[in-house]
């Protein structure tokens, strides 16, 4: 789709088609839904970041929330080469050897009204995430450099951003945290929720590998090891592929399938465990809501 902003032709970016269910975990969702919620006319939705470990769904919550919400959806992926114009415009060379400009899927959400996500924004560095600070705020506007425009958001605008826990990011400024406000965080399901997210991404799987995968990954948790729900869906997955091909023990081709997708440690994760507090012995064992919340069941 292309439109034209102040004299200058814009193709749109396309949004996120796919349908979506959140499994579980109520009060993450309902916390993304209220961030969202507008009170009167003058109010503005709030861009919580999502924080958690990989592979925990913080993606999915967003887009099951814009469904919920019946707005179109837009993903960014950021990374750490991620420029302030990727974030919003890009002049691309057409078949005519004319500059055509692209909008971002950022972008695209702002002039839309659609939902955005910023997937592992900590990933960004601060340059591109100042080129931002205008639009995060009660201003709404985001200036394009590249194209020579300034864009004030629709009013239905919303974004969130999703956050990995792990040493691959930047620390984001407190100028930014100040507007990617509240945290959400995301936990480690329970065990009856992560079996209903085996079953529901790999329905065709017997129960008996369902359960070893659920054991292993339940075990993991209580270990404080950050193997995820969506590490136990590849394990399942190469494991029934293996089974298909190959007609082996399905048993036996799980264990395989777990040491060629999560590494030969993850077969004996006690001895991983140990190894974790011997390099990090004043580590305390501690789960996101911990890190978060004083109280667990602080709303």
């Amino acid at each position: 789709m292309e439109i034209e902003i102040q004299g200058i032709k814009l193709r749109l970016a396309p949004k996120l088609n796919s349908s979506i269910e959140w499994i579980g975990q109520k009060k993450p969702l309902q916390q993304l839904e209220a961030c969202w919620t507008l009170l009167h006319d003058g109010d503005l939705p709030l861009s919580p970041r999502l924080v958690g470990a990989p592979g925990l769904g913080k993606t999915t919550l967003a887009q099951a929330c814009a469904q919920k919400l019946n707005q179109n959806v837009y993903l960014m992926q950021c990374t750490a080469d991620t420029r302030p114009e990727d974030l919003l415009i890009s002049p691309v060379l057409n078949a005519e050897g004319k500059i055509a400009y692209h909008a971002s899927p950022l972008l695209t959400a702002v002039i839309q009204g659609g939902i955005v996500i910023l997937d592992e924004g900590n990933r960004m560095s601060e340059k591109s995430w100042a080129s931002l600070a205008g639009l995060l705020d009660y201003r709404r506007t985001v200036e394009s450099v590249i194209a020579g425009i300034t864009l004030t958001a629709h009013k239905d605008f919303k974004c969130c951003i999703t956050m990995n826990e792990d040493a691959s990011t930047f620390e984001i400024p407190e100028y930014i945290l100040s507007r990617l406000q509240p945290a959400i965080p995301i936990p480690f399901p329970s065990k009856a929720e992560e079996q209903k997210i085996l079953k529901y991404h790999v329905p065709t799987s017997p129960k008996e590998t369902l359960d070893l995968c659920l054991e292993f990954l339940q075990k993991a948790h209580n270990l404080d090891l950050p193997y995820s729900v969506r590490d136990g869906i590849h394990c399942i997955r190469f494991a029934l592929k293996l089974h298909q091909i190959t007609k082996g023990n399905l048993t036996d081709l799980f264990y395989q399938s777990l040491e060629q997708t999560l590494g030969k440690e993850a077969l004996d994760l006690d001895s991983m465990a140990e190894k974790r507090r011997q390099i990090f012995p004043n580590l305390p064992e501690m789960g996101l809501e911990d890190i978060f919340f004083d109280d667990p069941d602080t709303p």
